[in-house]
């Protein structure tokens, strides 16, 4: 609907059109920018000054414009404006050209120097940033909603198979009963005692493993002891070593004499076959393939490296690698390394990586403080 313009003066005017918190642009039927108000030139950069007599063209990328070059009065006599009054969604062009969704709202005024356009301008760039942060909460939200999941499962897990493990130590202790008699004898070879003994050892190892697993989804304090990260490492690639690749090669350079770490053993040993098990699947494919795992003292740490001949780690994995909610990964790589992480930061450590890459592989690093013990 067509409005009349009352009479007021252009200082009143422009003191108006400036005081707007929206950008305000006026053209008339060929397009011609009449005024543009201080909205206006934050928005595109251009001064009033600069941008009056231009084409609105210039700084707005309209729909109609692009499908009626001539002029503005070829959009009002096929009615294409009619649409914007409550509003529509177009594009904003820069001085410096970059482009920027906005809303343009036009309505048409009759003044004596024939009709012109009213364009309400503003800006939905917040909007859209706003919109993907909701959408980057939603997805956040998604997945701590499958963490929580997870824990309660892992925590079920754990109370389930104490059970059969604890029925199978005790399978494993009477057979253990029954080889030590027979093999008084002689009728029992080497060998399989043992088999038996790692067997019993492994069963242990795993109920422990359960028993700690619950007390870190249950947020519970570590049970700490003094330990020996050589022995942890040797312990976890005797565990790996039975469904090592074939064709892996796995080299232990482990510093003598070291002094003993003051940590919960099995969690430390979590994150040891955690990055174990994430080199050998960086060098899964490669001819020949490395894993190197050595420990050296540092000043007041003990530092164990992890170093692959793989790949390396991309430079566009590299920011969130230690992030629990980085879907890019696409596996569980990314939360083995960020429960790993927090694990060696509660112990007073860290875990860091050199991603490596151009013909070399990552290196993980984690560093323990040496307890400040006396007689150690």
């Amino acid at each position: 609907m067509a409005i009349t313009v009352p009479s007021v003066s252009e200082a009143q005017l422009s003191s108006v059109l400036d005081s707007a918190a929206v950008g305000i642009v006026i053209v008339d039927e060929q397009g011609r920018i009449l005024t543009f108000n201080k909205a206006c030139e934050r928005l595109f950069g251009y001064s009033a000054a600069e941008i009056l007599g231009e084409n609105v063209r210039t700084v707005i990328a309209a729909e109609p414009m692009a499908a009626h070059d001539a002029s503005f009065a070829e959009c009002v006599r096929n009615g294409v404006f009619k649409s914007f009054g409550a509003g529509r969604e177009l594009r904003g062009v820069h001085r410096d050209g970059s482009a920027f969704p906005l809303e343009l709202s036009i309505s048409e005024a009759l003044t004596p120097d024939g009709r012109q356009f009213v364009g309400t301008v503003r800006d939905l760039r917040p909007l859209r940033a706003t919109e993907q942060r909701l959408g980057e909460l939603q997805a956040d939200l998604v997945h701590i909603a499958r963490i929580s999941a997870m824990d309660e499962m892992g925590a079920a897990l754990a109370h389930e198979l104490n059970q059969p493990l604890t029925a199978l130590m005790l399978y494993l202790q009477a057979l253990e009963r029954t080889n030590a008699r027979q093999a008084a004898g002689g009728a029992v070879p080497a060998s399989m005692t043992d088999i038996l003994d790692k067997a019993m050892r492994e069963a242990e190892r795993a109920a422990n493993i359960i028993q700690r697993m619950r007390h870190f989804i249950e947020k519970r304090e570590p049970l700490r002891r003094l330990a020996d990260l050589n022995r942890l490492v040797d312990e976890v690639v005797a565990l790996t070593l039975p469904a090592n690749r074939p064709g892996v090669r796995l080299v232990r350079t482990l510093a003598p004499d070291l002094p003993r770490i003051l940590v919960d053993p099995i969690q430390i040993q979590q994150i040891i076959l955690n990055l174990v098990r994430n080199a050998m699947d960086s060098v899964s494919g490669i001819s020949p393939a490395e894993i190197c795992v050595t420990t050296h003292l540092a000043g007041d740490v003990i530092v164990l490296t992890v170093e692959d001949n793989g790949p390396g780690i991309p430079p566009d994995a590299l920011s969130h690698l230690f992030k629990a909610f980085a879907t890019e990964q696409g596996s569980d790589m990314a939360l083995g390394l960020t429960i790993s992480k927090a694990i060696a930061q509660t112990h007073g450590g860290d875990l860091t990586v050199d991603p490596g890459g151009n013909g070399r592989g990552a290196c993980f690093s984690l560093s323990l403080p040496v307890p400040e013990v006396a007689g150690i």
